[in-house]
C-alpha cells in the first residue's frame, strides 16, 4: 500500500484527525444534540477518539521541531473532543444537574 493512512502498521496524523473528528460527529449524531439523551450508542465513538489520541501521540518526534509542536496542538484538539464526547455520554445520567 502506498499511502500511510490504508497501513495500520504505519504513523499518519491524517488518519488520526479524521478518526478523532469522525467521532465527534458520531457523537454528537448519537447523542441527539442540542436535546441530548442517554445513549450507550456513544461508547463507540468515545473508544475511537482514545485510539484516534493515540495515533496521534505515535506520531511525536523526540526533538523539538515546528512538526512536534503541531502534534502537540493536534493532541490538544484531541484531549478537547475527549472532553466533549465524555459531556455527552455522561451527562444525560447526572439527574442533579437537571432541574425537577
Amino acid at each position: 500500500m502506498p499511502f500511510a493512512v490504508f497501513n495500520i502498521r504505519r504513523k499518519s496524523l491524517v488518519r488520526a484527525t479524521g478518526v478523532v473528528i469522525a467521532s465527534i460527529t458520531m457523537a454528537f449524531l448519537f447523542s441527539g444534540f442540542p436535546n441530548i439523551h442517554p445513549s450507550l450508542l456513544l461508547l463507540i465513538p468515545t473508544v475511537l477518539v482514545f485510539y484516534g489520541t493515540w495515533e496521534t501521540a505515535r506520531c511525536l518526534r523526540l526533538r523539538w521541531s515546528f512538526y512536534h509542536g503541531g502534534v502537540m496542538l493536534l493532541l490538544y484538539m484531541d484531549v478537547m473532543a475527549i472532553v466533549m464526547i465524555l459531556f455527552l455520554l455522561l451527562y444525560p445520567y447526572a439527574g442533579w444537574l437537571e432541574r425537577t
